[in-house]
């Protein structure tokens, strides 16, 4: 984890012009991005990459995203995030090829170091692998990696690693059984 600053109190976590990055994407959000049709992917795709985000081809980002920063995101080529997602990235998040992230799932890349008087914010990278889904409302703790094929189940609390290829679920999320498919 990155410690951003030492007191939460007494200063900001992040500097003016990160700030002030937020408040003109914010505002861009709210007028082209929220409010555009669903099928407008590649328009959505545009504003993204216009504010720094790394954006592969045939990304589908849903018009009701929530995203906090879009130069600490990383969409790979296919991968899909549905309304209501919140992409929380005061650090890095990484989204895999054809990976998906279901409605209401919140991945949160920064915290705050309780055991710290100042309660300084702290941020972690959160990898998604290629082909791995977390389904609706799950919750994605910083500095998890959630392996290639992985599925998460609905309403989980990631706070952990989650193996390749398999399926979990719960609070803790933990494996389940192995990730099989059945054409």
């Amino acid at each position: 984890m990155t410690e951003v600053n030492k007191d939460t109190y007494t200063g900001a976590s992040f500097s003016i012009n990160n700030r002030i990055k937020r408040v003109v994407w914010n505002s861009v959000y709210t007028l082209l991005f929220r409010y555009s049709p669903r099928p407008f992917h590649s328009w959505r795709a545009f504003l993204l990459k216009l504010f720094g985000a790394t954006v592969g081809k045939n990304v589908h980002v849903y018009p009701a995203v929530k995203i906090w920063a879009p130069w600490n995101l990383i969409l790979n080529d296919e991968c899909g995030i549905g309304n209501g997602a919140q992409i929380y990235n005061q650090g890095q998040i990484t989204l895999g090829y054809r990976s998906i992230i279901s409605q209401g799932v919140y991945l949160c890349a920064g915290t705050h170091d309780y055991t710290k008087r100042g309660h300084p914010l702290v941020t972690a990278p959160i990898v998604v692998g290629a082909h791995a889904w977390v389904a609706a409302e799950a919750f994605v703790h910083p500095g998890v990696t959630i392996g290639e094929g992985a599925v998460v189940g609905a309403r989980s609390v990631v706070v952990k690693d989650i193996p390749k290829w398999m399926v979990c679920a719960g609070n803790p999320c933990k494996p389940l059984k192995e990730r099989l498919f059945v054409d």
